[in-house]
């Protein structure tokens, strides 16, 4: 097998847009616990940096009124989101995190993966949207993982 262009990959940064970075930003704080850091001018467009501690960055860029494109998933069910585009997290509560969706009365979907084989390992995934329609995965960090290297759970 030949080896990847890139070497030492790994994720840098997550762009989202919105006409409300604010409200964005809200979001990606409460729920999943980013921390806004000092954003550098980007020309007329609202700018916000936000930071994963332990991962990565997500950056909100604010719509370009000339240019609104559209931003939004192109699935209007949780339930279609694996088929669109967009972003995964894992966390390790994840039973709580779901119910805490729920109360906030996010509509979500649950989808268990069978991974192996055999069928009898999963991993627990809900599906969900931004408050900008943005397609959000939240998976379940403690199920054991599949190895595509070894074709075994890690």
């Amino acid at each position: 097998m030949a080896a990847a262009v890139a070497q030492g990959l790994a994720v840098d940064h997550i762009a989202r847009q919105s006409n409300d970075i604010r409200r964005l930003a809200d979001f990606y704080i409460e729920i999943f616990g980013f921390e806004e850091v000092e954003s550098p001018k980007a020309g007329p467009l609202k700018v916000m940096w936000l930071i994963l501690p332990s991962a990565f960055t997500m950056h909100l860029i604010e719509c370009n009124p000339t240019n609104q494109g559209s931003g939004t998933s192109p699935v209007a069910d949780p339930a279609d989101i694996p088929r669109g585009h967009h972003i995964c997290f894992s966390v390790s509560n994840f039973e709580t995190f779901v119910q805490t969706l729920k109360e906030k009365g996010i509509q979500t979907a649950h989808r268990p993966v069978q991974y192996n084989p055999t069928g009898n390992k999963k991993i627990d995934q809900v599906f969900f949207f931004d408050p900008d329609g943005n397609g959000l995965e939240v998976s379940d960090s403690t199920a054991p993982r599949w190895s595509a290297r070894n074709g075994n759970a890690d």
